[in-house]
């Protein structure tokens, strides 16, 4: 029978730190990142809708195309590595992380708020122009609020998968909770506990951040469940 040995864990506290820092690390570089990756997924949204101009939609289509049929890791290394030559720029890893993980998220969540748009009925856009509001105004004040309130179950399920992928910003040397499991790991040659650990901690933060979710969205459409 298999002897477990959690204490070789919790006997250090070097190990405890690391970990502690591993979950906080993978959560502001996910919550950072997915902030701008859904700012950029709303402009990539509109830009692809049928009345832009096809100057404005054919490079917002092959963005999305080319982020969502490449690797994340492949991504990853690219903005870290191969961008500083190209551009000659200086980021700290954690900055070149962020920016990998907006650029991702950007196109996944860009591709939901589309469908999103494109769910609400024409009549409310034609409602708010015969009021007089402009076509801006329509977006953000009508097409929008509608839009992501219908896809937002759909946002945060694509936010926990995506969030879980980002464990392979370890790679890159970013200390983050998958870095921490294992710097553990390998000082304490307890890989099954380890992992067992970094498993209950990832769940613990995907229901943190499901929660999270469910408050936001509570705060932002409280007229959701009325209006239907």
């Amino acid at each position: 029978m298999f002897d477990f040995r959690f204490y070789e864990i919790w006997r250090s506290q070097d190990y405890i730190d690391t970990l502690i820092l591993g979950v906080w690390n993978s959560f502001w570089l996910t919550v950072v990142g997915s902030f701008f990756g859904i700012t950029l997924g709303i402009l990539l949204a509109l830009a692809q809708g049928r009345e832009m101009p096809l100057w404005l939609r054919i490079p917002a289509v092959s963005y999305v195309e080319f982020i969502r049929n490449t690797p994340f890791i492949v991504q990853l290394f690219f903005v870290v590595f191969g961008l500083p030559l190209l551009l000659g720029y200086a980021w700290s890893l954690e900055a070149s992380v962020v920016l990998a993980i907006a650029l991702n998220f950007s196109a996944y969540f860009g591709e939901v708020i589309r469908a999103g748009i494109q769910s609400v009925p024409a009549g409310q856009s034609e409602g708010a122009m015969a009021l007089g509001m402009s076509r801006w105004q329509t977006i953000r004040d009508v097409i929008l609020p509608q839009a992501i309130a219908k896809v937002f179950p759909s946002m945060t399920s694509q936010f926990v998968f995506l969030f879980l992928t980002t464990g392979l910003v370890s790679e890159i040397g970013v200390k983050d909770l998958t870095w921490a499991g294992r710097y553990v790991a390998d000082r304490t040659f307890r890989d099954f506990e380890v992992f067992i650990v970094l498993t209950i901690l990832y769940m613990g933060m995907v229901y943190l951040f499901k929660g999270g979710f469910a408050l936001m969205f509570r705060a932002a459409f409280p007229w959701w469940g009325k209006s239907r």
